[in-house]
């Protein structure tokens, strides 16, 4: 219902902002990342929100980023996570390292947010790999400059979106991928998502 709400800063406590929007005071429950960019009270700042409905509440939910409210919808639609939950993970550890550890089943890192135990983390694991990487394929299917084998093609297109998921840009992404499918990766997207992100760690 609401893509983003534009305001001037009212208030700002340790996970919650208030935003002045023409005499109107909406109340946004935030994450750590998108409180990290809220500038001085009396400021002005756009918030990417959510609205979650609820019979006995309405609570808008706050975020840095598409990219991070995106994260949020995913987590939200896993069963047995609702948004206060869902809250809680992306706070957890930055947007990269929870994309990177769903997309490599990193169960113990994805157990270290409050509320998560061992089978919840798994769940996530389960329901939102595939999600993710269907969702990153969709933007684009194409990487120009760079020539693959037919076969390759899906998890080497694969790994790139993937490392654009991250927020590394589409020619970092596909040169690192491209680099280590020479290297002898293989073709399991999984496999060159840790070798290009080992060679650029390096690098």
């Amino acid at each position: 219902m609401y893509a983003f709400i534009e305001g001037q800063v009212a208030e700002k406590q340790a996970n919650e902002l208030v935003l002045n929007v023409q005499g109107v005071g909406y109340q946004i429950m935030c994450t750590q990342a998108a409180l990290s960019i809220v500038p001085a009270k009396g400021e002005y700042v756009r918030v990417y929100t959510w609205l979650s409905v609820r019979d006995d509440a309405l609570e808008l939910f706050g975020f840095a980023s598409k990219e991070e409210r995106s994260m949020f919808f995913h987590l939200n639609a896993v069963s047995g996570i609702g948004p206060r939950t869902a809250l809680n993970v992306l706070n957890s550890m930055p947007l990269k390292d929870l994309t990177l550890a769903i997309l490599t089943e990193d169960i113990q890192m994805l157990s270290r947010a409050p509320g998560i135990g061992k089978k919840t983390a798994q769940r996530i694991a389960l329901e939102l790999k595939d999600r993710l990487s269907k969702d990153s394929a969709a933007f684009s299917a194409n990487l120009p400059g760079v020539d693959y084998a037919p076969a390759a093609t899906d998890a080497i297109s694969e790994a790139v979106l993937a490392l654009q998921g991250l927020g590394y840009t589409q020619s970092e992404a596909a040169m690192a991928v491209s680099k280590a499918h020479q290297q002898g990766a293989g073709d399991k997207a999984d496999d060159l998502v840790r070798l290009a992100l080992r060679g650029m760690m390096k690098g």
